[in-house]
This record gives C-alpha cells, sequence and structure tokens, in this order.
C-alpha cells in the first residue's frame, strides 16, 4: 500500500510539472491541480496509513497505544485542499482575463503585449 502510494504521488509531481511546462492556460492549471493533490497525498502518507482505531486515548490510560493515525497531517491537508481551491480560483479567474485581453491560450504569443485588445473592466 505504502509503495502504490509512494508511486501515486510520484506520478501526480511528474504530470503537475510537465503540465506546468506546457504553453497552454488550461494545462497549466490542470498542472497545479496535480501539484496541489500530490502534496495533500504526500502529506496524508507521512501520517501512518493505518485500519485501526481513531486516535483516542482510552479511560485509565496515560498514552496512545499503537497503532493508531496521526491527526496533524489529516488537519493540515483540510487546510491546504481550501487553500488550494482559492490559488486555483484565482489562476482561473487571471488566465481568463489574459485569455479576454490577449485573445490566446498560448503562453509563448501572451509575450507580446503590443496589440491588446481594449477591454472594458
Amino acid at each position: 500500500m505504502k509503495l502504490l502510494l509512494a508511486l501515486m504521488v510520484g506520478l501526480l509531481y511528474g504530470a503537475g510539472t510537465y503540465l506546468i511546462l506546457r504553453r497552454s492556460l488550461v494545462k497549466v492549471i490542470f498542472g497545479l491541480i496535480f501539484l496541489g493533490h500530490a502534496a495533500n497525498l504526500l502529506i496524508f502518507t507521512m501520517g501512518r496509513l493505518t485500519k485501526s482505531a481513531p486516535a483516542f486515548i482510552p479511560p485509565g490510560a496515560q498514552a496512545l497505544s499503537e497503532p493508531y493515525a496521526d491527526p496533524l497531517p489529516q488537519a493540515l491537508i483540510l487546510t491546504a485542499i481550501v487553500i488550494g481551491f482559492g490559488v486555483q480560483a484565482f489562476a482561473i479567474v487571471l488566465f481568463r482575463r489574459a485569455y479576454k485581453l490577449v485573445g490566446t491560450d498560448d503562453l509563448d504569443k501572451m509575450r507580446s503585449t503590443d496589440t491588446l485588445k481594449q477591454v472594458p473592466f
């Protein structure tokens, strides 16, 4: 199971990096999404994957007994999902505005800003 998750994290990081380096804005957005999911999955696997009881201290015990899942990475992932969604929404709005101004989604053609369309705000 851990090997499968490690391969999946590597695949998502590789695909995200590849897509960010492409010329299309849509591919860049998907690359950002893949990188966010890869980071979340990596943090999740660091918190120990168990199919056991939640991390509660039983009555009368002084500490947790093994095996238990660490709840801190899970809380960090919930926060990262919200922040990642905000970054993705901002990128979509930013790229949409750039597409309206320039008229293309090719990043190489966007380098020349001499002939911008006049679009009202």
